[in-house]
């Protein structure tokens, strides 16, 4: 792991956004897996908020059932960026400030993902936003709401 991840996981642990992702996948049942560069999954999220196929909290990833995120790197990718906004953000105000970016972007756009800054830094094709949808990938069509 390098030091870059290293670091990334130190503070999302400090800033207790690690930790609120841990209890949110505990309290709704999810399994949890270590993941690469520091990363926990918590598949099968079943809780209906947010409806989004999948969502990080530090750096946690959370999942719906029978989305595999080991199996797409992409979408990964796209959740990991969004752990180090967290770390970036001091954790747990990146909450409020992604929903106010939401609110905005939902106001321009009609999405709250497509003028929303954390979306377009993470990457929107990435988060299945915009561009060719893929395939066998549940809620990928509805990412609408995140973190």
């Amino acid at each position: 792991m390098s030091g870059w991840w290293r670091l990334r996981m130190a503070l999302n642990w400090l800033n207790l956004s690690t930790p609120l992702g841990l209890a949110v996948a505990r309290a709704a049942g999810c399994r949890l897996a270590r993941a690469p560069e520091g990363l926990w999954l918590a598949q099968d999220y079943s809780w209906g908020y947010p409806p989004s196929g999948a969502f990080t909290l530090g750096s946690v990833i959370l999942s719906r059932p029978g989305l595999d995120l080991s199996a797409d790197p992409v979408l990964l990718g796209h959740e990991a960026t969004h752990s180090w906004q967290y770390a970036f953000c001091l954790g747990l105000p990146f909450l409020p400030l992604y929903g106010l970016c939401a609110a905005w972007s939902q106001v321009r756009t009609g999405s709250p993902a497509l003028a929303n800054p954390f979306e377009r830094g993470a990457g929107l094709e990435a988060g299945g936003y915009i561009g060719p949808q893929t395939a066998g990938h549940p809620g990928r069509d509805h990412h609408t709401a995140h973190e």
